[in-house]
């Protein structure tokens, strides 16, 4: 089996009106994340790092953002099916780590629990997700 690492990237306007999702968690904040599904650019970044080192096309092709059937969609089970295709082709995820550029909210008192939630939905240990 060999060693592959991933990189992904994702980008979302903040909006008025929208909750603010991140790793999977709300987090309490006057904005949101624009987008078809509920926006957590940080999930699917992760996502996107898996199926890219999986030799996988992006989220894009497995949730379109012109589908319906996905509008609002949990972003957890975007990562749940990029973890799933990686399996297929005989990958395992070992550890994850990411990095959120905001000037706010404050997202120190939430990365506890965005560690546990994105560590749930991969089937990893907490420890592993940075």
């Amino acid at each position: 089996m060999s060693y592959r690492v991933g990189h992904g990237y994702d980008i979302h306007r903040l909006s008025p009106g929208r909750r603010l999702v991140l790793g999977g968690v709300y987090i309490p904040f006057d904005k949101g994340l624009e987008g078809h599904s509920d926006a957590d650019c940080l999930t699917h970044a992760i996502a996107d790092a898996i199926l890219g080192a999986a030799g996988l096309p992006d989220i894009g092709h497995y949730f379109p953002d012109d589908d319906p059937g996905t509008a609002g969609i949990d972003s957890q089970k975007i990562l749940e099916r990029a973890a799933r295709e990686a399996a297929k082709k005989g990958f395992r995820i070992e550890n994850v780590d990411a990095v959120v550029i905001a000037e706010s909210p404050i997202l120190k008192p939430h990365i506890s629990d965005m560690q546990k939630r994105l560590a749930k939905t991969l089937g990893i240990d907490t420890d592993a997700v940075g």
